[in-house]
């Protein structure tokens, strides 16, 4: 059970044409100044052994997108320490903005996107994260995403 956004909010097709912008399906650069991977907010499931994800982006330094990219492609890269950034996707759906939430992006083992952990604030996606949510709650979220109004 999961949704994911193609590109960081902030991302313009018009991007496509400046040679210091790229856009992949795990990171990107726009500019040359901006930079984003792609991770999953996961949320537990309450009742069962389900995990809801969100693919969102998330901003880096440059050092930091610098750091995970020499390691993109290699074993071990899950001991790095977490990567600060700003949550780059909105999702609509909460009745408060979720743009540049404060994150923790934890890198994982080849293959897996990177775990997103939200800063614990009272935000409705940050407790969602940190308390579950019910099958109810899956659904109502498919339905907007699903068959938005």
């Amino acid at each position: 059970m999961s949704y994911s956004t193609l590109a960081p909010d902030v991302w313009d097709p018009v991007f496509e044409a400046d040679t210091n912008s790229m856009l992949s399906s795990d990171q990107c650069v726009i500019r040359g100044q901006h930079f984003f991977v792609k991770g999953l907010i996961e949320i537990p499931v309450i009742g069962g052994e389900d995990v809801f994800s969100w693919g969102v982006w998330v901003s880096l330094s440059k050092d930091s997108f610098a750091r995970a990219l020499d390691l993109w492609d290699t074993e071990g890269r899950e001991a790095e320490k977490p990567y600060f950034g700003w949550l780059s996707t909105e999702l609509s759906l909460y009745p408060e903005s979720t743009t540049d939430l404060k994150t923790n992006a934890h890198t994982r083992p080849l293959g897996t996107r990177p775990f997103i952990m939200l800063e614990p604030t009272d935000h409705p996606l940050a407790v969602e994260q940190r308390t579950g949510i019910t099958p109810a709650r899956v659904r109502e979220i498919a339905t907007a995403v699903l068959h938005p109004a």
